[in-house]
């Protein structure tokens, strides 16, 4: 994203007529409103991923974390000003307070006074969660947003599970037929060392970025270059970083990526789509420099980590 920035400053800077102005087509809006768009979800993001991160919860209920939020999100957005909303949001607030503060589990031995009184209100502040959630999706319903959303999650969950059963039976068959040991020898035989290795998979991989989904190539390809990279010493943040920069290419490349459909969506009928190509080109270089940078400098990578979780 950095480089991204820096490059658009470059072209504005030195070429200002390819940055123009952006047309004041509508009125002002006010700070209190922007406010009002973004930090709902700004909140939502940091609640999901700030409780992996603390260890307060674990991705699944994290994940539940972002689905009860989204769905009272949706709500608001509907019925402005809904109380029992607000009063749903409030109360997750206070039960994150109350599970830090209190010992709110119910299976133990001796349960004190004070802890018991704290179990019984968060039954409460549940229930007033379970409320809000039941008007949010009634807005949701009535205005035929919850039908599409069901629809539309149903067929991507159907997807992924598919191809997670095709990548398995692909796993099961390749490994049958020693494909793996194969795969193993070519890589560890081949000349260069290490690095030599790393930049063959990396081209694989972003080559497989032309023709396929980063869902396929994370489900199929990945299982099985990723031991042998990883038995060489790459060290696994490291490696999963470079992985994730070179799938994002495949957002990117012709004629699949996906970043260049809903671009072309969006844009003038005037605009062609080989200009759309031609106009990613320096975009896509910007993913292999950074490929190179952290090559260079595997730190960028893997400092946050061991600060966050010391073990690297």
């Amino acid at each position: 994203v950095g480089f991204y920035i820096l490059y658009q400053i470059f072209w504005a800077v030195f070429r200002p007529e390819s940055s123009p102005p952006v047309l004041d087509e509508g009125g002002t809006v006010s700070l209190g409103q922007i406010l009002k768009s973004l930090l709902p979800p700004i909140v939502l993001i940091f609640a999901v991923l700030g409780s992996i991160l603390v260890g307060v919860a674990t991705p699944t209920e994290a994940a539940a974390v972002g689905a009860i939020g989204t769905i009272l999100l949706a709500g608001e957005q509907i019925k402005n000003g809904s109380k029992r909303v607000r009063l749903a949001v409030l109360a997750i607030f206070a039960l994150f307070a109350m599970a830090q503060n209190f010992d709110l589990r119910t299976g133990l031995d001796v349960i004190t006074f004070t802890n018991m009184m704290a179990i019984g209100v968060s039954f409460i502040f549940c229930g007033v969660i379970i409320l809000g959630l039941g008007t949010s999706l009634q807005h949701c319903w009535r205005q035929g947003i919850l039908s599409e959303v069901m629809q539309t999650t149903t067929r991507i969950t159907s997807m992924v599970f598919v191809i997670l059963i095709g990548a398995a039976l692909f796993s099961l068959v390749f490994r049958g037929l020693e494909g793996d040991e194969m795969v193993h020898e070519f890589l560890i035989n081949l000349p260069g060392g290490e690095m030599a290795v790393l930049a063959s998979v990396m081209l694989i991989m972003f080559l497989l970025g032309f023709f396929l989904d980063f869902i396929e190539i994370t489900f199929v390809v990945v299982p099985i270059v990723a031991p042998v990279l990883l038995v060489m010493g790459f060290d696994p943040v490291w490696l999963g970083v470079m992985m994730a920069i070179n799938l994002q290419t495949s957002f990117l490349t012709p004629p699949f990526g996906f970043a260049l459909f809903y671009l072309r969506g969006v844009v003038p009928d005037s605009l062609k789509t080989s200009q759309i190509y031609r106009g990613v080109i320096p975009f896509v270089i910007i993913q292999i420099f950074m490929l190179f940078v952290l090559v260079m400098y595997p730190e960028i990578s893997t400092w946050l980590p061991d600060k966050l979780f010391n073990k690297y």
